[in-house]
């Protein structure tokens, strides 16, 4: 599943998944909508940006999806300071991609954390 409220990075990511032979459970492009979205298609794995517009982050949209599911979530992010990722490690994420997301390292970090579960 794909959480990113930017459209044009969020169909580069579906596509980068695609070619390497993944399939998307759901798009959502706000913190309610992914926790909704999570509920209903159970995915194997979420890429969740941190910084979504709308009523929660997506640190926030994490914690609520791990209080109800246990489904891995990587985060994506353009924030890479201290205190954001501070904040997002208490969500223990099963990783972090900083953007501009580059192919090689999305799949590395994809095959190592299905590997795991």
């Amino acid at each position: 599943m794909i959480v990113e409220d930017e459209g044009v990075v969020s169909i580069d990511i579906r596509n980068m998944l695609k070619k390497a032979g993944y399939s998307v459970a759901a798009v959502a492009f706000q913190g309610e909508e992914a926790v909704t979205k999570a509920e209903q298609a159970s995915p194997d794995l979420i890429l969740m940006d941190i910084g979504l517009k709308g009523e929660i982050d997506g640190i926030e949209a994490a914690k609520r999806i791990r209080d109800r599911l246990d489904i891995p979530v990587v985060f994506l992010t353009g924030f890479a300071d201290e205190v954001t990722v501070a904040k997002a490690q208490e969500v223990n994420p099963s990783g972090f991609i900083i953007k501009p997301i580059n192919e090689e390292e999305l799949n590395r970090t994809l095959e190592d954390i299905l590997k795991k579960t």
